[in-house]
C-alpha cells in the first residue's frame, strides 16, 4: 500500500491553497509555538519581579522567609528556561513543518 493511500490521499497544503478550506486555514498559525513564547515572556516578567520583591525585603523578614523567596526565584528561572528551550525548539518544529 503506498503512503499516499494510507493516509487517504490527501497531503497538506501550501501556498495560498492554505485558504481554500476551513480545517486548513487553523494551520497557519501554531498555537504551541505562540503559547510558549507568550508563557516564557509572563515567566520571566514573574522571574524579574519575585527577584526585586526578594531583593526588597533582606531586612525586616526572618532568615527562612527570606532564603524561601530565593528558591522561589531560583525555580522560577529555572521554568522561564525550560519554557524559552521549548519555545525554541516549538518555533523550529514549525518552522522544518
Amino acid at each position: 500500500m503506498a503512503p499516499a493511500a494510507a493516509s487517504g490521499g490527501s497531503t497538506l497544503p501550501s501556498g495560498f491553497a492554505v485558504f481554500t478550506t476551513f480545517p486548513d486555514l487553523l494551520f497557519i498559525f501554531e498555537f504551541d509555538a505562540a503559547y510558549h513564547c507568550v508563557a516564557a515572556l509572563f515567566y520571566l516578567s514573574a522571574s524579574v519581579l519575585e527577584a526585586l520583591a526578594t531583593i526588597g525585603m533582606q531586612e525586616g523578614y526572618t532568615y527562612k522567609q527570606y532564603h524561601e523567596n530565593i528558591s522561589a526565584v531560583v525555580f522560577s528561572y529555572v521554568a522561564t528556561l525550560l519554557y524559552v528551550v521549548h519555545a525554541v525548539f516549538s518555533l523550529i518544529r514549525w518552522k522544518s513543518a
